[in-house]
């Protein structure tokens, strides 16, 4: 058989495609912790838990929890709405901002910021995320995550309580379940989009 220079390309496009394929495959068969497994494939769920926290003058939000076995660590997940709060101009635009309007004051615990914020993009609204370690710790969580974002005058403000361990790659799995469908038409209800 005769090799042509458009049979090289079409060869050469399949094997990329199949190492692409095994490479996805191994990113996903990852266990979040970083240790590889061949069995296990990371699929978070999500169940709707009863929100924990005492009422205060921003009310209840919504409650969630992440299975070990589904995020490879315990995750627990509050979101609630702070109509008016947000500042209408400049957003959350640094760590300052996002200290101000976080909730890591439902959780009775002493935070200290892990490092600087970082910018993250929920649906069309931009905002800020940053980690921080807890200490007081009466439970199993030692680490936060808080992460804000805002349309206009209106914000959401999500708090993670989770194993300090699991940090880097926990946040991306919660920033992709506040941009899931159900999560972002609750925004628009509850923000009034």
């Amino acid at each position: 058989m005769r090799v042509t220079g458009r049979t090289r390309i079409i060869m050469a496009s399949a094997a990329l495609a199949s190492a692409g394929v095994v490479g996805a495959y191994a990113l996903h068969s990852r266990i979040p912790d970083g240790r590889a497994s061949s069995t296990h494939i990371v699929r978070p769920v999500w169940t709707e838990t009863r929100w924990p926290f005492p009422v205060d003058p921003w009310g209840k939000g919504k409650a969630f929890r992440c299975k070990a076995l589904d995020c490879g660590n315990e995750v627990n997940l509050y979101v609630r709405a702070k109509l008016g709060f947000c500042n209408c101009t400049s957003g959350i635009a640094d760590d300052a901002d996002l200290d101000r309007m976080d909730d890591l004051e439902l959780i009775d615990h002493q935070a200290m910021p892990l490092g600087t914020g970082r910018p993250i993009t929920v649906g069309s609204m931009q905002g800020r995320s940053r980690a921080y370690s807890l200490s007081g710790s009466q439970n199993r969580n030692d680490a936060a995550i808080s992460i804000a974002f805002n349309e206009r005058c209106d914000m959401v403000a999500a708090t993670v309580l989770l194993r300090s361990g699991a940090l880097a790659t926990i946040e991306p799995i919660v920033i992709n379940f506040l941009n899931s469908e159900p999560m972002l038409q609750w925004a628009e209800v509850t923000l009034g989009l």
